[in-house]
């Protein structure tokens, strides 16, 4: 397994900053959140998209995500999505990423409904992500918080450069074991989010390992040659633990884990 964590735990630190903090600590990896209050967005030009590529080359760590808020199966402007999509796709070819993450925000429409405007929207960019060395992953997020709600949508895009992300998360809320949730994701899966809480009540990042989520039961069942992300959310939660103080920490417990 190889090990990547979200800038979502670093908001607003500068691209450069990232990469030596990955590299110092042992991480192999980076998902970039995609946003305009963060460096990586879709609005950055192609010298500022080089430029990020080279500050990851030169501390040898990776690229491996784009994490995009598309929502695919909300009710809106089909244009306006699909520009949205091929424009997460364009920028991840850019800065050479192995993905494109994707939110479902299927809100409060019938399930049929939902599912078909996904797997539409997503069936629409998926030649665009193939002819790019892309692959769009829905995460397990929202109005499809589980393994079995997001393989409705993925198997009926049947594109293998689209794919689903594990949130652990989300499916532990929803009541849904680890191994039903890797079961019905089956072959579509391309990575595993890890995070850390103290309960269902309270949400709030903790360090790997100090919290009840089962990550060991996750890690068991995932792809050995795969990507595991730590999604820290503190830009959600501001009075959570510093990210950079616990990184090193962080990663070897997953290293532990999957020794285990």
């Amino acid at each position: 397994m190889r090990f990547a964590f979200s800038t979502l735990g670093v908001p607003g630190m500068p691209v450069p900053a990232v990469a030596a903090l990955a590299a110092s600590t042992g991480w192999q990896g980076v998902e970039l959140r995609t946003h305009p209050e963060e460096p990586v967005d879709l609005a950055m030009g192609i010298r500022e998209r080089d430029a990020v590529v080279d500050a990851f080359a030169r501390a040898g760590v990776e690229i491996v995500t784009v994490a995009g808020y598309a929502q695919v199966a909300a009710a809106g402007d089909e244009a306006a999505m699909s520009e949205e999509l091929t424009e997460l796709v364009r920028l991840a070819r850019d800065l050479r990423a192995t993905f494109v993450r994707v939110f479902p925000g299927g809100g409060d429409q019938p399930r049929e409904t939902a599912d078909a405007t996904a797997a539409r929207r997503l069936a629409a960019v998926a030649e665009t992500a193939a002819d790019a060395g892309v692959r769009v992953l829905l995460e397990t997020h929202d109005s499809h918080r589980t393994g079995t709600a997001v393989s409705r949508i993925v198997s009926q895009v049947g594109h293998k450069h689209v794919g689903a992300l594990w949130d652990v998360l989300h499916p532990w809320l929803e009541g849904e074991p680890p191994v039903t949730t890797r079961a019905a994701l089956g072959p579509y899966l391309g990575c595993v989010q890890v995070k850390d809480v103290a309960s269902a009540e309270d949400l709030t990042p903790l360090p790997l390992g100090a919290g009840v989520l089962p990550l060991g039961a996750c890690l068991g069942l995932a792809d050995g040659d795969g990507w595991v992300c730590w999604e820290y959310e503190r830009r959600w939660h501001p009075g959570a633990a510093e990210l950079p103080g616990i990184l090193a920490a962080g990663r070897e417990h997953l290293e532990s884990l999957v020794r285990s």
